[in-house]
C-alpha cells in the first residue's frame, strides 16, 4: 500500500531563527515518518518582517527565516503571511490562509499530491488548515494543543470560527484528555475526537552520567530545573521565589523570553545570583545533560496542554514537581515520576519540592515510569487515524478506497 502523504500545516514548528519553536510539533512528526507508512511535506508560515534591525527583538527574526529549508530531512516551506499585532486576532485565521494559499498552490504545481492535512494548533492554523483542505477536496485533520482550546475560544469571533473548524474537520486529535473535554465542550461530537498523547524520545532523552555532567556545570548542591519560554504564564517567576523558602537549593532556568530581563531583576532583587543562574535557550539535543545532573524539575505553569518537558526530565531519571493544572496530572500520576504541588504558588512550591526530597525515588525508577511513554503507541494512533479517515472520505467521494491520492489538477486551483 502506497504510503499516506501528508501536508502538514502549523505556525508552530521549528526554523533556522527558532531551532526550538514548536519542537513538538516536529518530534511527532520525524517518530511517525521512521514508520515508513507515511511522507510529508510541512507548509510552516511565519509572521512578515521586513528587516533583521536587532531593535524590533522577537520580530525581526522572522525576517531571517528561510523560504524553504530541510530539516532531518524533511522539506519545510515557510511562507510569510501578514500579523496585525493586538488587534489582528480575528482576522488572523485568514490572513494566515491568504499568505500560506501561494506556497501550497506551488506545491501542487510542482506535482506534489496530498491525501490528507494534518493540523496543529486550532486557531488559527487549524481554520486555515479546514478552509486549504476544503479548497483541495482534502480532508483535514487537526491536533489541539492547550491555549488554543483553553484560552482563545474565550473571545467571540475566535470562538465562532473554532467551532466552524471543528465542523469542519474530519477528525480531531486531542494531546490529553482534559483537552478532549474542551473539544467536546467547544460541540465536537466525540467519536471524532481521539486522545494521542505526545511521547518522549527515549534514545535522546536517557540518564547520562551525573557526576560528569555535574561537574562541567559546576552543581555540588542539590539543583533545580526550570525549562520553558520565559513568559509569564510558565511561572518561573513563582519558582524564583519560592527560592527565598529553599536556601538548600540552587535552581537552573533554561530558556529565552520577552521576560528575562524582568526575571534577573527578580533574581538580583531578592539576592538570589549565588543560587539562581539564567543560562539562555539551549539546543533541544543538549537538554539531556541539564536534566540528568538536576535534582528534580519544576513546572509552575498556569496553562499546559501536555508539557514534553515533564517526560524528558522523568527519561533522563529527574524527578518532577508540577502545578495541578491540564495535563500534568495526565504524566505525574505515581511517587517514582514526582509530585503535583497543592497550590501554583511560591509558597506551594516549596512545600512540593521540600515534601518530594523527604522521599525522593530513585533515578532508575523515575527513568522505567517514563519509558511507559514512549512515541509507539501515539504514531500507530496516527497511523489508524489517517488511515479511517482517508477511507471515509473516499467513500463519501465515491471513490475506490484502494486508490485514496487526491487527484487535484494544478489548474483547477489556480
Amino acid at each position: 500500500m502506497a504510503a499516506i502523504q501528508l501536508l502538514t500545516f502549523s505556525t508552530l514548528y521549528p526554523n533556522n531563527e527558532r531551532p526550538n519553536h514548536g519542537i513538538f510539533v516536529e518530534n511527532r512528526l520525524r517518530q511517525l515518518l521512521t514508520t515508513g507508512s507515511v511522507s510529508s511535506t510541512v507548509v510552516a508560515p511565519v509572521p512578515w518582517f521586513p528587516c533583521q534591525w536587532s531593535c524590533f527583538g522577537d520580530w525581526a527574526l522572522n525576517a531571517g527565516v528561510l523560504h524553504r529549508e530541510v530539516r532531518n530531512g524533511i522539506a519545510v516551506h515557510h511562507p510569510r503571511f501578514p500579523v496585525i499585532p493586538r488587534f489582528g486576532m480575528g482576522v488572523a485565521p485568514y490572513l494566515l490562509y491568504r499568505g500560506a494559499w501561494p506556497a501550497v498552490r506551488y506545491l501542487l504545481a510542482d506535482g506534489q499530491r496530498f491525501d490528507a492535512i494534518d493540523a496543529h494548533y486550532v486557531y488559527p492554523d487549524g481554520v486555515a488548515a479546514v478552509w486549504l483542505g476544503q479548497r483541495l477536496g482534502l480532508p483535514t485533520v487537526i491536533t489541539a494543543r492547550g491555549t488554543d482550546v483553553n484560552l482563545i475560544p474565550r473571545y467571540a469571533m475566535p470562538r465562532r470560527l473554532i467551532r466552524q473548524a471543528i465542523r469542519g474537520a474530519a477528525a480531531l486529535i486531542g494531546v490529553s484528555a482534559a483537552i478532549r473535554t474542551a473539544l467536546l465542550e467547544l460541540g465536537a461530537p466525540p467519536d471524532k475526537v481521539t486522545v494521542l498523547r505526545n511521547g518522549v524520545d527515549l534514545e535522546l532523552f536517557r540518564p547520562l552520567d551525573r557526576v560528569a555532567v555535574r561537574a562541567a556545570l559546576g552543581l555540588t548542591r542539590n539543583t533545580l530545573i526550570s525549562v520553558g519560554l520565559l513568559i509569564e504564564r510558565k511561572g518561573h517567576h513563582r519558582i524564583i521565589e519560592a527560592m527565598q523558602r529553599l536556601p538548600n537549593f540552587d535552581l537552573l532556568i533554561v530558556g529565552d523570553g520577552p521576560d528575562h530581563d524582568r526575571l534577573a531583576s527578580l533574581v538580583k532583587r531578592h539576592e538570589l545570583e549565588a543560587r539562581v543562574r539564567l543560562l539562555g535557550s539551549r539546543p533541544h539535543t543538549e537538554l539531556t545533560q541539564y536534566y540528568s545532573a538536576a535534582d528534580a524539575l519544576v513546572l509552575a505553569s498556569s496553562r499546559e496542554g501536555w508539557p514534553n518537558v515533564l517526560l524528558e526530565a522523568m527519561a533522563c531519571g529527574t524527578p518532577v514537581v508540577a502545578s495541578n493544572i491540564w495535563g500534568n496530572p495526565e504524566i505525574v500520576q505515581g511517587r517514582e515520576a514526582g509530585l503535583i504541588m497543592r497550590d501554583n504558588t511560591p509558597e506551594g512550591i516549596a512545600a512540593a519540592v521540600l515534601h518530594l526530597f523527604d522521599k525522593l525515588p530513585s533515578r532508575s525508577e523515575t527513568r522505567a515510569y517514563a519509558e511507559r511513554f514512549s512515541w509507539d503507541a501515539t504514531t500507530e494512533g496516527q497511523i489508524a487515524l489517517f488511515s479511517n479517515v482517508l477511507a471515509t472520505h473516499a467513500s463519501r467521494k465515491g471513490l475506490d478506497t484502494s486508490h485514496q491520492h487526491a487527484n487535484i489538477n494544478g489548474n483547477r486551483i489556480c
